[in-house]
């Protein structure tokens, strides 16, 4: 167990070893979460991205599902 300091902004930094054993890397989000005990859990988080669909495309995969609908 390591102990670290919060900074004056709230701001905390993960000692490197814990960081290379945990296979993290900096800017790396993470989801924050407190215990009913007052412990504070971090959990890597799963960023993805997001694509947002044109009337044409999502046309598209309709088609494609009706497709698959009639020759199955």
């Amino acid at each position: 167990m390591e102990v670290i300091k919060l900074g004056k902004k709230g701001q905390l930094s993960i000692p490197k070893a814990i960081l290379k054993r945990l296979g993290l890397e900096g800017e790396t989000m993470l989801l924050v979460e407190t215990t009913a005990d007052g412990g504070i859990i971090l959990r890597p988080a799963g960023v993805y991205p997001i694509e947002i669909y044109t009337e044409e495309r999502i046309e598209e995969f309709l088609s494609g599902d009706r497709w698959l609908q009639q020759n199955h």
